[in-house]
This record gives structure tokens, sequence and C-alpha cells, in this order.
């Protein structure tokens, strides 16, 4: 709605739900700063621990609560690019970093 706001797409897939949370697999089709954070805060679903467009009150509460989680669980697990040199594909991927294992192990059904 904004004159000088550029396109973005993002695409969001279900991987795993908890009662509470839901753990997405997100493609990004054009990066725009923020993208991921922006579309998924928009859409009322906003990443844990995000101390910008997350919610406040729940991230203060994972932060002191048994969780203690005080990180947004935003994490690149695969990324895809061509080198703008040779032009080679690479691909890189990566684990869930252990604190966010951690929190995901702490979930109730």
């Amino acid at each position: 709605g904004h004159e000088e706001a550029k396109r973005s797409i993002t695409l969001v897939k279900i991987a795993r739900r908890w009662r509470d949370f839901t753990l997405l697999d997100v493609t990004i089709k054009t990066g725009r700063t923020h993208q991921i954070r922006v579309h998924l805060a928009h859409e009322g679903h906003p990443i844990v621990g995000d101390a910008k467009y997350g919610d406040f009150a729940l991230n203060k509460s994972l932060a002191r609560g048994e969780a203690h989680f005080e990180r947004m669980f935003l994490h690149a697990q695969r990324l895809r690019f061509q080198h703008p040199a040779s032009g080679e594909v690479i691909e890189l991927e990566a684990p869930l970093p252990p604190e966010c294992e951690a929190f995901l192990a702490s979930l109730p059904s």
C-alpha cells in the first residue's frame, strides 16, 4: 500500500506443529530487509524472540521462564545461490543451533 514499497514473495510451509508454536519452512524469493519477519508478523505469526516485530510479552516470558530462550528463533537451514564470479551453484546447510533444539524439545505436544 506504500508508493515506495517493493514487491516481495515469501513461501511458507508448516514443518511441525506443537500446541502453542509452529516450526515453519520458509523460502524467500526476493530478499527484502526483514522480509520473513515482517510477513509472518503481518499474518499474526511473529517469530519467537523477535524484538522488533514479535510478541514482546511472550518473548519476555520465554526468556525468564524454564525455557530461558533469549534469541530470535530464525535460522537459515539451507542457502542456495549462484556464485557471482564462477557461476557455480553453491548450497550450504546447517542444523538448528542447540538452544533452538532444546527449546523445541521442551514444548508440550
